[in-house]
């Protein structure tokens, strides 16, 4: 700064002005920008509305400039792949039309040149091929000689060997094809190629199979070729490491191995001696050698273990086989079961994944030991079926008499029953893994009971040693459970055990009685074990629902009275529901009870006066249930049921008045609301007392039309009255509105006659002219009109 500047000239040069100053400047400014804002929008709409005058011109369509030359949808060496795959196929083609249908108009010397030439052409193009890294094309031109070798050796057959036998000349040349395959494969200049060599397998697959059809050597040979060829290609799957063969080579192991194994067992299964039998056994042992052999080899985890199961399955199948045709025809599934377990006791000393088949196989025996039993114990368990028609027909002669009536006893039914011991014995001795324990517990357990319960009809046992037997089955299961001995889930065996004990004690009126006795006070003892009650609760009062029927019957009493009896079990399952632990047992013998009262009412629905009594005494035991606190809801059920009763009663008194049925239901519903308004002011009118004042009053307006002589409308038109001024008077909706609409309806009806007596003496021309002035008075005070219903609206809105 020049020192030549005053400090006058400085402060008029850096002038601020006072703050009231500032500030008019800034409205001022602000009003400027005001204006000119609004010029710009006035502008803009103009200019808006100009643009939407004129039609818009077609929009030119916009090319977008491609991204990227487009994806091929196919690789090259696919496209090559198949292409040659094509010309191959067409050319084996053409080759066999030229062989089958031109062969005949040619000579033999140009039938071998030609054939000759083609093949030699096959064979040789390969090689410069693979010298120039074509290896594809390689690939297929060598796909053209297993086609042409198998055209020359059919060839060859029509011209030198026409009368030679099929069979026997498949198998030559399928092993002359297979060798020389192998050894052009095996070239180390054509070694590249993947096609030669499972030609060469594919072809091997025949010779053995051919041969032994061609000497007619019979099913053992067959089988036999079968497997031998299944054993070559398991060698040729686990020895040769090049993909393209090992695969071709399981699929063959595999396919010719599965055949022959189902034909060796057909054959021991249907050996008619011991002799047939051993000779069916070797080619299941041989089988089962190749099996086993293969799973010690194979380096997958999960498929050695199926090999070797198989395996030991095609050595049970073997020595059953020879103790089939050896035993008698009741020892087949013994023996069978015999050589599946005697699995388990040489498992120890097998390798790993051998051990696991050896498992496995002896588990799949068991299993299949089982489903043989099962036709047995179907009979034994639910045999007793046939004795619901016709019950305390009299003692049957023995056990098996009373659980065959109306099923056939299958044959050899002990040996049978020795499948489900001996898996229960194996369960419960062999299983250790602490996992699997409980599980093969309760599984032994289960065979157990099944085999005791069918053991008496086996053995031909009097029916009362059967029926004791039975039941201390039963009743030693139910203890195990009780003394937690066995798992909880065994009681369901148990009480699914009780089912055939009563369907057994059918035939005898004592033991139906006894049975039942006993199943009813054993269910009820197990249940004071808190774990057992969920199960033995409803269990006791199903069975004492039974057994009140059937002391109804056996005292000759009608149905109806039956039902008293049976009203025994839901005033028993009211009274023990409050006292169980768990909430599984209170739903459980609440429902049961439920039950037991529905079939109670059933059986008294043919006599309307005890069904009367039984409802009444349902609605008792509701309403008693319904004073627990969490079981209020009953009162609801309680007071139906208490309705019905009274109106099967008024029924059964013939009584036909309405109101008899409907005024007891007003007051008891009039009282309940009267009671929830007590309680809670706020509850409305139509809750409380809507549906109690509609039970009596329509039904009674519905009666009072067709009753146009009685004094049913006077006394209802008086009722309608009263309640219409008592709803007006508590300033209350329900009543006002139910009494007024039908104090009309009635007062309308009772008017009716007159108004049709009045209309028929007026003139015809007086009804159209007192239309038109009720019209034009409605249409002169519409407005008033609705301002009267907007305020009687607004009254009956401020009732309660």
């Amino acid at each position: 700064m020049s020192r030549d500047v005053t400090r006058t000239t400085l402060t008029a040069m850096t002038h601020v002005p006072p703050p009231a100053e500032e500030l008019r400047l800034l409205d001022a400014e602000l009003r400027q920008l005001d204006a000119r804002r609004a010029q710009l929008l006035h502008r803009r709409g103009r200019l808006v509305a100009a643009l939407r005058a004129v039609p818009a011109a077609p929009a030119r369509p916009v090319r977008q400039a491609p991204l990227g030359p487009p994806r091929p949808e196919a690789t090259a060496p696919g496209v090559q792949n198949l292409l040659l795959l094509l010309g191959g196929v067409l050319l084996t083609l053409a080759a066999t039309v030229f062989t089958l249908v031109s062969w005949g108009h040619m000579g033999i010397a140009g039938r071998a040149l030609v054939l000759g030439a083609v093949t030699a052409a096959a064979l040789a193009a390969p090689l410069p091929l693979l010298r120039r890294g074509l290896s594809s094309t390689a690939e297929a031109v060598a796909g053209l000689g297993p086609a042409l070798t198998v055209l020359d050796a059919y060839a060859v057959r029509q011209v030198a060997f026409t009368g030679a036998d099929t069979a026997a000349y498949t198998a030559l040349a399928s092993a002359l094809l297979a060798a020389l395959w192998t050894a052009y494969g095996l070239l180390p200049r054509v070694s590249g190629l993947r096609l030669p060599l499972p030609a060469a397998l594919a072809a091997a697959q025949l010779p053995l199979l051919c041969w032994a059809i061609s000497v007619s050597a019979g099913a053992y040979a067959i089988t036999a070729a079968l497997v031998l060829t299944a054993g070559i290609d398991t060698v040729v799957a686990l020895r040769v490491p090049a993909r393209s063969v090992r695969v071709p080579a399981v699929v063959g192991a595999y396919g010719m191995g599965g055949w022959g194994a189902l034909a060796a067992g057909w054959l021991s299964w249907g050996a008619a001696g011991p002799s047939a039998a051993a000779r069916a056994a070797a080619l299941l042992l041989l089988a089962a050698a190749i099996a086993l052999v293969a799973a010690r080899r194979l380096p997958d985890p999960a498929l050695p273990t199926l090999n070797a199961a198989a395996g030991w399955l095609l050595l049970v199948a073997a020595v059953g086989g020879v103790l089939r045709a050896t035993l008698p025809g009741g020892w087949t599934v013994p023996g069978y079961l015999a050589c599946g377990v005697a699995l388990l006791a040489v498992r120890t000393r097998l390798p790993g994944v051998v051990r696991h088949g050896a498992v496995q196989a002896s588990g799949t025996v068991q299993a299949a030991a089982l489903v043989c039993a099962l036709p047995l114990l179907a009979v034994a368990l639910l045999g007793p079926l046939g004795q619901v028609a016709d019950p305390w027909s009299g003692a049957p002669s023995g056990a098996r008499a009373a659980v065959t009536v109306h099923t056939p006893w299958p044959p050899y039914p002990w040996q049978l029953l020795l499948g489900p011991v001996v898996v229960a014995a194996v369960a419960a001795c062999l299983v250790r893994d602490e996992a699997r324990l409980p599980w093969a517990r309760t599984g032994a357990v289960c065979l157990v009971w099944a085999t005791a319960m069918a053991a008496p009809a086996t053995f031909q046992l009097p029916y009362t040693a059967a029926l004791l037997l039975q039941g201390a089955a039963t009743a030693a299961v139910l203890a195990a459970a009780a003394l937690r001995l066995l798992p909880a889930a065994t009681t369901a065996l148990a009480l699914g055990g009780s089912v055939p004990l009563v369907l057994l004690s059918l035939p005898s009126e004592t033991a139906t009685l006894t049975v039942l006795s006993v199943l009813t006070a054993a269910c009820a003892a197990a249940s004071a074990r808190a774990h057992l009650a969920p199960f033995t609760v409803p269990a006791s009062l199903v069975h004492g629902t039974a057994l009140a029927c059937a002391t109804g019957a056996a005292t000759g009493r009608p149905a109806a009275q039956t039902a008293l009896l049976v009203l025994a079990v839901p005033l028993a399952a009211a009274l023990v529901a409050p006292r169980l632990d768990g909430p599984h047992a209170r739903v459980g013998a609440e429902v049961t009870g439920a039950v037991a009262g529905l079939l109670a009412i059933g059986l008294a629905i043919t006599t309307p006066p005890m069904l009367a009594l039984v409802l009444a005494l349902c609605g008792v035991i509701a309403a008693g249930t319904a004073v627990r606190p969490d079981r209020r809801s009953l009162g609801h059920p309680a007071a139906v049921l208490f309705v019905l009763a009274g109106w099967v009663r008024l029924a059964s008194w013939e009584v036909g008045t309405v109101e008899a049925y409907t005024l007891p239901v007003t007051v008891l519903a009039l009282c309940v609301g009267a009671w929830r308004r007590h309680r809670d002011p706020r509850v409305p009118s139509w809750t409380a007392y809507g549906p109690g004042l509609a039970a009596t009053l329509l039904p009674s307006l519905v009666a009072a039309w067709h009753d146009p002589h009685g004094a049913r409308p006077l006394l209802l038109g008086a009722a309608a009255l009263l309640l219409t001024l008592l709803g007006a008077r508590h300033r209350l909706r329900a009543p006002l509105v139910l009494g007024g609409s039908v104090l009309v309806l009635d007062t309308l009806h009772e008017l009716a006659p007159y108004l049709v007596q009045m209309t028929g003496t007026l003139p015809r021309w007086v009804p159209p002219a007192l239309a038109g002035l009720l019209l034009l008075a409605l249409g002169a005070t519409y407005e008033q009109r609705i301002r009267d219903v907007r305020r009687v609206r607004e009254v009956l809105g401020r009732m309660s």
